[in-house]
């Protein structure tokens, strides 16, 4: 018969599933964290790659008013400059709230413009100015031209939409402006997009607009943060597992020499 193998001490096997699930642990902390590592430089390259389109967007001809009423795509605009002819229609003018421009808020202001040998309307949005605080129903004082007008601006997504109570987006002073809703709204034909008009302070409306934020360096410091703990991970497990045992072991061998 053969002879039954002696079975390790209780206390070595404790001691090898727990070096066991440390090790497993440590592996899936330091994937993971790996992982969203690498996830978030791609983000970041996505946004670059965005970046660079706009830039490139930006150095297109302007687009002309002819140009503009024929294009089925203004999606596909977004950024680039234009330059248009047509008439404002003052008494559909919007003012969006809480609104920022540097440090202050105040109204967004947005009227349609009727283009210049078309049916076709682009709300533009103008400039940005400040509100009462006195008395929060008081319009600003702005000037809206008559007659046929030049515009230059840049193609634009639609306004952002800020979380509004129910009735905040009727009247002239509104939280959002939803371009599907506002043609419902007042019979025009609008189309789907928005023109930013850019240059200086005019009409009692300042155009200090901010550039596109898309948080390029957000995503890098995220990555970072990332590969910091996956470092982390596998240099804490190297030290508790590996090398403090390790250097026990030595200083066990080292004293068991010395007293031998």
């Amino acid at each position: 018969m053969t002879p039954d193998l002696p079975s390790p001490p209780a206390g070595k096997s404790r001691l090898l599933l727990r070096f066991w699930v440390v090790t497993v642990a440590a592996v899936v902390v330091a994937a993971t964290t790996f992982s969203l590592g690498q996830w978030q430089l791609r983000r970041a390259a996505q946004k670059e790659d965005l970046q660079q389109a706009i830039v490139s967007k930006n150095t297109l001809p302007p687009l002309d008013t002819a140009a503009l009423a024929a294009e089925p795509d203004l999606a596909a605009d977004v950024h680039r400059p234009a330059r248009v002819q047509g008439t404002w229609d003052a008494a559909h003018t919007v003012y969006l709230d809480n609104r920022p421009m540097g440090e202050r808020v105040g109204f967004w202001v947005l009227t349609p413009l009727r283009l210049a040998g078309s049916s076709q309307v682009i709300m533009v949005q103008r400039g940005w100015v400040p509100r009462n605080f006195v008395d929060r129903t008081r319009l600003p004082d702005i000037t809206t031209p008559t007659g046929l007008v030049t515009v230059e601006g840049r193609m634009a997504p639609r306004p952002a939409r800020l979380y509004a109570f129910k009735g905040a987006d009727t009247g002239r002073i509104r939280q959002n402006l939803e371009l599907d809703a506002f043609r419902a709204e007042t019979g025009l034909n609008l189309m789907p997009g928005a023109l930013l008009q850019v240059g200086g302070p005019s009409e009692g409306l300042l155009r200090d607009w901010a550039p596109p934020q898309l948080g390029v360096e957000k995503n890098y410091g995220y990555a970072f943060q990332w590969f910091a703990l996956c470092a982390l991970a596998v240099g804490l497990f190297g030290w508790f597992q590996i090398f403090v045992p390790w250097r026990n072991r030595s200083r066990a061998g080292t004293r068991n020499t010395i007293s031998s």
